[in-house]
């Protein structure tokens, strides 16, 4: 990979990502991705990463905006750093009740790639402060 490739990758992530087509989504990670879940667990596979994909659809309606994608020398590494703009749909698992609460939130996420596709997602974001404005 080069750092250009690596660069359309992560920006197609995110595009494809906001254009809501799951399968092309789903098309960029490796059989074997490793997903990184923030103040979560670690989950591995496709399979996982669909079903996860599945509860954020249910739960959430979110854009990813102002996005700043970084990428290492070889390539085999990249960061991005954005923005969320999200709707709370449906109560999630321990969260905070849903009321179509709107939210404006930080984030961050750091990738592996490895023949062409991302093999590793970690995301980061402040739980607190989401917490803060679904309930405020």
């Amino acid at each position: 990979m080069t750092q250009a490739t690596t660069r359309i990758l992560i920006e197609s992530y995110y595009a494809t990502f906001n254009a809501g087509n799951r399968d092309d989504f789903l098309a960029l990670l490796a059989d074997d991705v490793i997903h990184d879940i923030n103040q979560g667990g670690r989950e591995i596979g496709k399979e996982a990463f669909r079903a996860f994909l599945g509860r954020m659809d249910r739960c959430y309606k979110e854009t990813i905006a102002d996005i700043a994608v970084m990428v290492n020398e070889d390539g085999t590494r990249a960061a991005a750093e954005f923005m969320v703009h999200g709707e709370y749909l449906s109560t999630d698992d321990g969260l905070p009740e849903a009321k179509g609460q709107t939210y404006l939130l930080p984030a961050g996420a750091f990738f592996s790639v490895r023949d062409g596709k991302v093999s590793r997602i970690s995301n980061y974001y402040n739980l607190p402060e989401w917490e803060r404005q679904v309930t405020a």
